[in-house]
């Protein structure tokens, strides 16, 4: 059992204080609900300012909203229940709908004005005429925990938000290195490097609503740019070592060992990338290492004769992607350099003209799906309640959905609203113990303080740890508001099991409804997100023109992330997380096969627009069955055929631009130097010409290789030294 650090100590101490200094002023000021002002306090309260300040003000901001159209809706549609229920519902779905659009901070303002309507509306239908004091009082009680939460945390103690940026991205460092060490050695598949990939990508997503509080937390703007900017090379990192890891496996079966020297360079990148962050350099100091290796790399590079050769073009292929790899380390630890020295100059390395898109991918039906189960809950909610006549039924319905609003973002759902039940059900027995057994016993606010901090206490140490968060803020925020402190004791026991029960049975018909309409898992959403990169990878080979490659990059990697994390870890070298690369390499591929196209004679173009309605063909096929289906072997002998078409044009102008003379010929002195400037003058469209026939070779071979991997590839290798002789 790991016991509380200081740290946590510190945080439930500086929230049980403010929730008293809350509850004090609330007391003082006589507001109908003092106890909100409580409640709010441990909604809001974070171990870091920056969150708290964030969550505090959307929290005002969604209150507000929420507050405001209680007021508009309740006086003309109260009359209507089914009506007025049906528009609360509604109410309440739009603004789940825009929160889970946003995937920042911000979204808690939609969340909260969506459920905020039915808290303040639904106990107002009894007397309508008293909504507006509702409104006006609860607001008011949540302002005041919001302010002095975001106070207290400001001042005593603040913790910033950026050394925790440093810890995960640390923890991210650890299990990268480990991941590229083991790539680097020929190897992607096996449980602790499947976890670690999971690993990889949960950490990078749960960096966007880290990276969104940093502005709340003082950080200069353009340290939030460098951890931006480090956040997008998290990313890339991952599919970018894993598009390596296939020609290295490929090499190792096509000869049995690397040649010494590329054997060398793999271990010594390894070595470096093993390297621990802490020891980076200043970002504008060069790294000599990494510029070493590079040129170790490129100075591997075979010539264009060698590319005849399957294990040649592999060759290439590996160190190209390992020149990348380069870079993009070598950026990754200098924004880290730059965030920890907090240093503006930063160089990028790695440059791509596919950088820059921000669109995010979003399940759109997924989410219509998710807020439909959410409008459906509190539309039957609410029907059973008008027709059963509970005059309590209205705590069950806002329960409900407040429940099936804070999870509707979930994969599987159920299981938490099982747990807010329990803590809930946890919540009215302590509340019940406070209520008739220890507070007729207290007199002043002293004591009230002394018997609070014993439980709450306890309970805050636990807040801040991840696996626990969710079950004790429920607790404390439950039972401050079970316990309904008022300023004078005034307790009934049945007026209190009829209320407090109606919360329960709320969220047990939460939990019941969530089981009933979401039983899916993840396993539904993986599915759906394969088969929209499969939509993806046939867009990328169609010949429609595509509005702006960058975003739809931008998106591909984004929905790579949200997948990998949905996937179990195994052993299986054809598993769906690496399968998941690979669909995800062959939609790179198609759109490089597309821009090298242009930059290729025409006699190029066919073989390559095969290759690309091939792979459109076969997508479309996966799509149209729901499954991933066998790569057909004629789309492998079109792709063999293009590579062997690109290599022999390949060797054809790397031949022509190195011979400016005629063979035999003998030039005289005064022509000797009028034909090396002719030959220099060629040569400059010539290495320009040889790039882009590499980089269609690049992309060809990727292809292949994405689609028949190393270990499940058939038919062998393509003949590639007997068609280009």
């Amino acid at each position: 059992m790991v016991y509380p650090s200081a740290r946590d100590w510190l945080f439930s101490a500086k929230t049980f204080a403010a929730a008293m200094i809350a509850l004090y002023i609330g007391l003082a000021l006589e507001l109908p609900r003092p106890y909100w002002a409580m409640a709010s306090v441990y909604i809001v309260s974070n171990p870091f300012v920056g969150a708290t300040r964030s969550k505090a003000l959307y929290r005002a901001l969604g209150t507000a909203l929420g507050a405001a159209g209680a007021v508009l809706i309740v006086p003309p549609f109260v009359e209507s229940p089914f009506l007025f229920s049906a528009i609360v519902a509604l109410w309440t779905g739009t603004l789940l709908y825009l929160s889970m659009n946003d995937r920042s901070a911000r979204s808690y303002v939609f969340l909260l004005a969506g459920y905020s309507l039915p808290l303040i509306a639904l106990p107002a239908v009894t007397n309508p005429t008293a909504v507006f004091d509702l409104a006006i009082t609860r607001t008011e009680e949540i302002l005041l925990g919001i302010v002095v939460a975001s106070t207290v945390g400001s001042v005593v103690f603040p913790s910033r938000l950026a050394p925790t940026l440093i810890e995960r991205t640390d923890a991210w460092f650890r299990d990268a290195a480990f991941y590229a060490s083991e790539t680097l050695s020929g190897r992607i598949a096996g449980a602790p490097i499947s976890a670690a990939r999971q690993r990889l990508a949960a950490t990078v997503n749960g960096l966007e609503i880290l990276l969104s509080q940093l502005t709340y937390d003082h950080t200069r703007p353009d340290i939030v740019r460098r951890a931006r900017a480090l956040q997008g090379r998290m990313q890339i990192f991952l599919p970018l070592i894993s598009s390596m890891a296939d020609p290295l496996i490929e090499l190792m079966r096509e000869r049995g060992a690397h040649p010494p020297e590329v054997e060398a360079l793999l271990a010594d990148v390894a070595k470096w990338i093993r390297s621990p962050a802490l020891e980076a350099k200043h970002a504008d100091e060069p790294d000599l290492e990494a510029q070493a290796l590079h040129e170790r790399a490129a100075a591997l590079r075979p010539p264009a004769e060698a590319l005849a050769d399957w294990g040649g073009a592999l060759l290439s292929n590996a160190l190209w992607r390992l020149g990348q790899v380069i870079d993009v380390w070598q950026d990754i630890r200098c924004l880290r350099a730059a965030i920890v020295h907090e240093t503006a100059l930063w160089r990028p390395r790695f440059r791509h003209w596919r950088l820059g898109g921000t669109e995010r991918f979003f399940d759109r039906g997924m989410m219509l799906f998710s807020t439909a189960s959410a409008v459906g809950a509190i539309m039957v909610a609410c029907g059973l309640w008008i027709t059963s006549g509970w005059n309590d039924g209205a705590g069950a319905v806002t329960l409900a959905a407040v429940s099936c609003c804070f999870f509707a973002a979930l994969d599987e759902p159920a299981p938490a609203v099982f747990k807010f039940f329990l803590s809930t059900c946890a919540s009215v027995v302590l509340a019940g113990l406070y209520v008739f057994v220890v507070l007729p016993h207290v007199h002043d606010f002293a004591m009230l303080v002394l018997i609070f901090a014993g439980p709450f206490l306890i309970i805050g140490t636990l807040i801040p740890r991840p696996q626990f968060n969710l079950v004790t803020m429920l607790v404390a925020v439950n039972t401050a508001t079970f316990i309904s402190i008022q300023s004078a004791y005034d307790a009934d026991f049945f007026v209190f099991i009829n209320s407090n029960l109606a919360g329960v049975a709320g969220l047990l018909f939460a939990f019941i409804w969530t089981l009933a309409t979401r039983p899916f898992g993840a396993e539904l959403a993986a599915a759906r997100l394969t088969r929209s990169a499969w939509a993806d990878v046939v867009t990328s080979a169609s010949t429609a023109a595509i509005e702006d490659q960058r975003d739809l990059y931008s998106r591909m990697l984004d929905r790579l992330m949200q997948l990998l994390p949905r996937q179990a870890a195994t052993d299986s070298h054809r598993h769906p997380s690496i399968e998941s690369f690979r669909d995800f390499r062959v939609a790179l591929n198609a759109l490089d096969l597309r821009r090298t196209r242009r930059k290729l004679t025409s006699d190029l173009h066919g073989p390559i627009d095969d290759v690309l309605a091939g792979v459109r063909q076969y997508f479309e096929q996966c799509i149209t069955r729901r499954n991933r289906q066998p790569v057909p072997p004629a789309l492998i002998d079109t792709i063999d055929a293009a590579v062997a078409q690109v290599t022999t044009r390949s060797i054809e102008r790397a031949q022509g631009g190195t011979q400016p003379g005629q063979p035999g010929t003998a030039p005289a002195q005064g022509e000797v130097q009028a034909q090396l400037q002719g030959a220099g003058e060629r040569r400059a469209p010539a290495l320009s010409g040889e790039r882009w026939l590499r980089d269609t070779l690049h992309a060809l071979v990727g292809m292949r290789l994405s689609l028949a991997p190393p270990r499940s590839a058939s038919g062998g290798n393509p003949p590639l030294k007997e068609e280009t002789a």
